[in-house]
């Protein structure tokens, strides 16, 4: 009889701060974030089918992806952004106008 896989470790990075309450969305996955405006989405996948979704999600929220990391099981359960990644990414987030300021701006025109 084959063994049941146990599930493998995975860092998801993402680009832009993803707040924590998203983590029962995400799985149960724990949600941390870097200094850079990452998030970091770690935990255990039970298989690639798994992965595959967590990826389609990230993709419907629209959050660009950085890196997805295959992790050793030692390694410690938050990560830290800074200590493993030092310098590497540094590009700001960009910012887009709120839809809600956007249609400020289109009323205050037309009350002119």
């Amino acid at each position: 009889m084959s063994e049941v896989p146990s599930p493998r470790r995975y860092e998801i990075r993402l680009k832009g701060r993803l707040d924590r309450r998203w983590a029962a969305w995400f799985d149960g996955l724990a949600i941390a974030h870097g200094s850079d405006g990452t998030t970091i989405l770690h935990g255990p996948v039970a298989d690639q089918a798994a992965l595959y979704g967590l990826l389609q999600k990230t993709r419907d929220l629209g959050l660009p992806l950085i890196s997805v990391n295959h992790v050793d099981p030692d390694h410690p359960a938050a990560p830290a952004a800074e200590a493993r990644y030092p310098g590497r990414f540094t590009t700001r987030r960009p910012t887009w106008p709120s839809p809600h300021k956007s249609r400020q701006r289109k009323r205050r025109r037309e009350s002119r």
